[in-house]
């Protein structure tokens, strides 16, 4: 049971590192009455590359381990280089969400201040990495993962009595307004949430600790769990946008959050704070881990966190987090791209084939046209 928790921990942390926080205002401007089941999808086509992925960590693995094929080690490689990117992405969007909850809570959440917060974190981030190492700041991963349970659990419990009361009130329940825009619009916008339920993906990583089975037993339940929170938690959220007259922001959360009670602001910006830095810690560790082993040890992870730490401070002044957060879907769904190919060089099955092609279509068309909300 210790081996099980331990080996799905790291999937879920990064699942709940990656969204929670911003996905209701991203799912109202974008469906609104409609997120529920946009979520629904979502969740199902995150399940859907999960299972690529499991099968990979089933089948590749092991070839890749036994005088693997050259195109499935090409294409491999290839995933690496596109993860290593994607993490990259991540740490500037993880680090852009902390500080949008922490200057809000200041009543200082500008533009400016967000990308200097951004920066500044980043900095500290990279320096322990330069003069200590990163490894010892894992421990925050486990940590944040129950902060993160225990304050959505809280949030649920509240946002449900709030939407009773609102049920039983002469108004009843009010759904937000539908935004004027286009299907192709508002379609490219959900393609831009992958990343709000990327994550499972890194028990793909985990093979030096657990075995196969383990990883993707847990995988899948990382998955089954984190899409009952969020499809619930989504649900319970809904009555209450409409609040926000149509204006979402990356705090917008906290906005929502207040209405129901301003004494669950607290709990919020402490969770959002451990649980978005934990994740940025734990993606630089892995991008760097990724770049040593591409480099055959030749790049120390010294090197490593000095060239994540550059390019997320370059993201951050270059996009909001709204966009960063679309990116970074797009960075993900190359990857899971790729990763299809890298199935399909080992499958036979043609009905198996078929369904990665189906898969790879469809990252490519998130990879391609993803956009942020607004």
């Amino acid at each position: 049971m210790k081996q099980f928790f331990g080996a799905i921990s790291t999937p879920l942390a990064s699942i709940f590192g990656s969204g929670f926080l911003v996905i209701v205002p991203i799912l109202g401007g974008a469906v609104a009455a409609y997120s529920v089941y946009a979520m629904a999808l979502i969740c199902l086509l995150a399940f859907a590359v999960g299972e690529m992925i499991r099968f990979n960590i089933r089948h590749v693995e092991p070839a890749l381990q036994d005088n693997p094929a050259k195109t499935t080690l090409t294409f491999q490689r290839l995933s690496d280089l596109a993860l290593i990117l994607a993490y990259v992405i991540s740490v500037c969007l993880y680090l852009h969400i902390l500080s949008a909850f922490v200057l809000t809570s200041l009543n200082a959440d500008t533009h400016l201040n967000e990308d200097l917060l951004t920066t500044a974190v980043i900095i500290v981030i990279t320096l322990i990495g330069l003069l200590k190492g990163l490894a010892p700041l894992e421990f925050l991963e486990k940590w944040a993962l129950i902060a993160t349970f225990a304050i959505i659990i809280l949030l649920s419990i509240n946002l449900a009595f709030y939407d009773l009361n609102a049920w039983q009130s002469a108004e009843g329940l009010i759904m937000p307004a539908w935004q004027d825009q286009s299907n192709w619009k508002m379609l490219t916008i959900l393609a831009g949430t992958l990343i709000v339920v990327q994550g499972f993906e890194t028990s793909r990583y985990l093979g030096k600790t657990y075995d196969a089975a383990l990883r993707i037993k847990t995988s899948r339940w990382s998955q089954i769990i984190s899409s009952i929170v969020y499809i619930s938690f989504v649900a319970l959220a809904l009555p209450v946008l409409h609040a926000l007259n149509g204006e979402y922001n990356d705090h917008s959360l906290i906005d929502l959050i207040g209405l129901v009670s301003m004494m669950l602001i607290p709990p919020l910006i402490l969770a959002a704070t451990l649980s978005q830095f934990s994740a940025a810690v734990a993606d630089m560790l892995a991008a760097t881990g990724n770049m040593e082993e591409m480099s055959q040890g030749k790049m120390k992870p010294a090197l490593g966190y000095l060239v994540v730490g550059i390019g997320a401070i370059i993201l951050t002044w270059t996009v909001n987090t709204f966009e960063v957060l679309a990116l970074a879907s797009r960075s993900f769904a190359f990857y899971y791209f790729i990763q299809c190919i890298v199935a399909l060089t080992v499958t036979k099955s043609l009905w198996i084939k078929s369904a990665w092609i189906l898969l790879a279509a469809i990252l490519l068309f998130i990879t391609l046209f993803a956009v942020p909300v607004g």
